[in-house]
């Protein structure tokens, strides 16, 4: 009897394999955004296709055009962007401390991996002279593949 005993698990306790089910369902869970990315980066190097949304456009309100410019200087050495477009002169309106404000900003278009725009956006944050930068990115859907290929090779660690 004690061997019986020994082989079923005590009452309520689950079974090793709802455990390894568990276990298995929550790696994925985690690991879910790194697979993905990683399976659009090898379908398109097998298919020579792109593959919606490897690449984003990030966009950054600046104070002026000395900023903009130091900051995308700064985003293209340190290889997050292989292009900034810096447009003059959006007139902003938002709310700050409960007042309405208006002033004129200076837009940096980012293009870039969807993979760097973390870091890309923590970069940004350090160095920006605004409290709360204006940080938001929209992955592409569509693109020239030669134009992509030149971004990925602009952005490419020596």
């Amino acid at each position: 009897m004690d061997r019986l005993g020994s082989r079923c698990p005590l009452p309520g306790c689950p079974r090793p394999s709802v455990l390894l089910c568990l276990l298995i369902l929550t790696a994925s869970f985690l690991t879910y955004p790194m697979l993905r990315t990683l399976s659009q980066q090898l379908l398109s190097v097998v298919t020579g296709s792109y593959v919606s949304g490897t690449y984003s456009i990030v966009f950054v309100n600046c104070p002026n055009e000395q900023i903009a410019r130091d900051i995308a200087r700064a985003i293209l050495d340190k290889k997050l962007t292989a292009s900034v477009n810096i447009l003059p002169k959006a007139s902003s309106l938002y709310y700050w401390n409960g007042e309405i404000e208006e002033a004129t900003e200076i837009l940096l278009l980012i293009k870039t991996k969807t993979s760097k725009v973390h870091m890309l956006s923590s970069y940004i944050r350090l160095v920006h002279p605004f409290e709360i930068p204006e940080v938001f990115s929209l992955p592409m859907d569509q693109g020239d593949v030669h134009y992509l290929k030149w971004l990925e090779e602009g952005m490419a660690e020596e």
